[in-house]
């Protein structure tokens, strides 16, 4: 992906890459992951991306999958407007992780996306909203991608939750792992993220850093800057990996 200066501007000569993040803080730490550091804002409506010097655009969504969606859904469609559609949509920052399979500071990568509350509760348990009879619950990004990101930022993969309300007990942990026994992590985005992915036709990805253990809500606990900064690290390695990868290999 090479860019080319046009009026002032930065343009690709092919498609880009949507990187989306919940906060600012997430965005700018997969920047700082770009040696040359050029960015160029991008004003869509309702949304702002951060567009680098080597064809990615960066995004802080919002928190939660309404946010998530809604300004995904937002750049690619204003890509697709564009006539440059996006590659490739990567669902990135920090997340909860599961102890003891995905230790904080470890990076986890998403075999699958899944929704984890959606649907209904009864008094026979949970249902998700495919055993209501609507939508999805659950999306698989592709083979290649999950090996090509494991196997250079050195991530485990597994499945990683999207939640509307973060786990904050122990309890609450005991249940997800029950109904989700190959979850690695939480967080709030992916899996809206992927449903506007899904719509437009492009392929996802998720890649977490994990900040936090999974369970009771312990401040104390929490190294958000080396998760932050593994983040980085991991972006760094997974952007030239991506620049050979082949989206019809899977």
């Amino acid at each position: 992906m090479v860019l080319q200066a046009q009026e002032g501007r930065l343009t690709t000569s092919a498609a880009r890459i949507l990187v989306a993040t919940a906060v600012p803080a997430e965005r700018d730490a997969v920047a700082r992951a770009f040696p040359d550091g050029t960015t160029e804002e991008v004003r869509l409506p309702a949304a702002t991306l951060l567009r680098t010097a080597a064809g990615y655009d960066l995004l802080a969504a919002g928190v939660g999958p309404a946010l998530a969606a809604a300004g995904t859904a937002t750049a690619l469609t204003a890509a697709a407007l564009d006539g440059h559609p996006y590659a490739l949509v990567v669902s990135a920052g920090i997340a909860g992780g599961f102890q003891p399979e995905a230790p904080v500071g470890s990076l986890v990568v998403a075999d699958e996306i899944t929704a984890a509350d959606l649907g209904a509760e009864t008094a026979d348990g949970f249902l998700p909203v495919t055993e209501l009879g609507f939508g999805t619950v659950s999306h698989r990004p592709l083979n290649s991608l999950v090996r090509v990101t494991a196997r250079v930022t050195g991530a485990r993969s597994g499945a990683v939750l999207t939640v509307s309300t973060m786990t904050g007990t122990a309890a609450r942990a005991a249940v997800l792992r029950t109904r989700h026994p190959g979850a690695l992590a939480e967080a709030m985005e992916g899996f809206g993220v992927a449903e506007a992915a899904a719509a437009h036709g492009v392929p996802v990805l998720e890649l977490r850093a994990v900040s936090n253990p999974v369970g009771p809500r312990d401040r104390a606990a929490w190294r958000i800057g080396d998760a932050l900064a593994a983040l980085t690290e991991a972006f760094g390695k997974l952007v030239p990996a991506l620049e050979s990868w082949n989206q019809h290999d899977q």
